[in-house]
């Protein structure tokens, strides 16, 4: 059984669609937020290790 594009893109566009009025504005807000927190936690997290493994290096 052959797929083609067209096939694939109809069922990626409707579910996209059928999710779409489900995500509330809150839940976006919230994510955004929780993905800055854990990028900065990670970068600080980095560093950290970065120095302190660069101090005992010495």
């Amino acid at each position: 059984m052959e797929t083609n594009i067209s096939l694939r893109t109809g069922t990626a566009s409707g579910t996209f669609l059928s999710v779409l009025p489900n995500i509330l504005s809150q839940d976006i807000a919230k994510t955004i937020i929780l993905a800055i927190i854990g990028a900065i936690i990670s970068f600080s997290v980095s560093l950290l290790l970065k120095w302190l493994t660069k101090s005992k290096k010495k």
